[in-house]
């Protein structure tokens, strides 16, 4: 594209690809709940898993995050801009599903609507809020290694920023499927019935500061870089 930079026409390549493939996402779910009369997914059961329409949906849930993580592979030229094309990816279509699927539904109707967010290994539960809050997250920094004309070596900084990355995914997953965990002991057909009223918002702040880790990593970087090139 006339005017920009290899790594910007590929990080609007990408972009422009999730959002085409949110709205993909999003009347693929339409289609799915409407079948199912699940248009509010805020229901016991949200997706019945019965026949072959369960089975169907899981591998879909599946594939997208192939095709995502095949994106990244596609677009990024070294490891970390691979990953950082792919998170961007999946930022990009996480929050334009949510819009898409309001443009096509009216639904959610607003950022603290409950939504089933994954169905594999066990239901996902959350507010709107806390997965677009991770996408946004995912977005920036992303774009900051994906952009980078210096990315620099990974330290032993690098490798303890995404030990408490790591950490803050697995506080987040906790907190996503804590009701489903809860009643898992009665069987898996408890965790598809089990309806969440209370989200830990606390718990979760903690998960997604903890999963900052990177970009504070890349700020320490930036600030000494602006103080090496001050004491010269």
């Amino acid at each position: 594209m006339t005017g920009l930079s290899p790594a910007r026409t590929r990080w609007l390549l990408v972009v422009v690809f999730a959002v085409g493939m949110a709205w993909v996402e999003a009347a693929s779910v339409y289609y799915i709940r409407a079948l199912t009369d699940r248009i509010e997914p805020y229901q016991a059961n949200p997706l019945p898993i019965h026949g072959v329409l369960g089975g169907v949906e899981l591998v879909r849930e599946a594939a997208t995050l192939v095709m995502l993580l095949t994106l990244g592979m596609i677009a990024g030229r070294t490891w970390s801009r691979r990953l950082g094309y792919t998170v961007i990816a999946f930022g990009v279509w996480d929050i334009f599903y949510y819009v898409f699927l309001r443009a096509i539904t009216g639904w959610p109707r607003s950022l603290f609507d409950w939504d089933v967010l994954f169905l594999l290994p066990l239901p996902w539960w959350g507010p709107v809020l806390a997965p677009v809050s991770i996408a946004l997250l995912m977005i920036v920094w992303g774009t900051f290694v994906t952009q980078s004309t210096r990315p620099g070596a990974a330290t032993s900084v690098t490798w303890t920023s995404w030990g408490v990355t790591g950490l803050g995914i697995a506080v987040a997953l906790g907190v996503f499927m804590a009701d489903a965990l809860r009643t898992l002991p009665q069987g898996l057909d408890a965790t598809r019935h089990v309806l969440p009223a209370h989200f830990h918002w606390p718990i979760f702040c903690v998960a997604l500061a903890l999963m900052s880790a990177p970009m504070a990593e890349i700020g320490w970087r930036i600030r000494g870089r602006v103080l090496t090139s001050h004491t010269r």
